[in-house]
């Protein structure tokens, strides 16, 4: 796995209340294949991460929202826990953040509650997606096709439904950041278009 995403810079966002495996464990694997993370939040200088029902760890904040560009990224990752999507998307900074990647046709990837940024950002018309099953309704209003699936992707969207799922989602985030960066270093022929009716 190493060295496929060298020099590839990658925006984590989060804020207190995320699910913390979620946040860790795509990280430890983006790194290992060589890319440079940094936790984007609003949250002031740390925020604090949960394990399902109870704290968890606090983790240092390395760029704030207000000062993030997302044209400074590569992909995007987008971790759940309940709290963390809900508030995020009540926040239109986090939400022009997470739009702005799929206007630049770069690659995002979410798991478990996260898709509900997706929703926020209305991305999803025409795109097959997973998530944890209690967002399929909302999934399906905003026009995804909703499959109960351990990963999915879709024309570089990336996402899963819980942390079980996340050995295929860590691996599959690896494999479409990667690629991403592949056809980027390819000479330029037309532009790819991404509109569904």
């Amino acid at each position: 796995m190493t060295n496929k995403l060298n020099g590839k810079r990658i925006a984590i966002l989060a804020t207190d209340g995320v699910e913390q495996v979620e946040m860790t464990e795509p990280r430890k694997a983006l790194e290992a294949a060589g890319a440079k993370t940094e936790l984007v939040s609003p949250a002031k200088g740390h925020l604090q991460a949960w394990r399902h029902m109870d704290k968890g760890d606090k983790f240092p904040v390395d760029v704030e929202l207000e000062a993030a560009d997302p044209s400074n990224y590569d992909a995007l990752v987008l971790p759940g826990g309940v709290a963390n999507p809900d508030q995020l998307r009540t926040m239109p900074k986090a939400v022009q953040f997470v739009k702005s990647f799929f206007e630049q046709d770069k690659p995002v990837a979410a798991i478990c509650h996260a898709p509900w940024m997706l929703v926020e950002a209305g991305v999803l018309r025409g795109r097959t997606v997973t998530s944890w099953p209690s967002l399929q309704t909302d999934l399906k209003n905003a026009g995804a096709k909703w499959v109960d699936l351990e990963v999915v992707e879709d024309d570089g969207l990336v996402t899963s439904r819980k942390p079980d799922d996340l050995p295929a989602f860590n691996k599959k985030i690896v494999e479409i950041f990667s690629e991403a960066s592949q056809r980027e270093a390819q000479p330029v022929g037309p532009a790819r278009t991404h509109h569904r009716s």
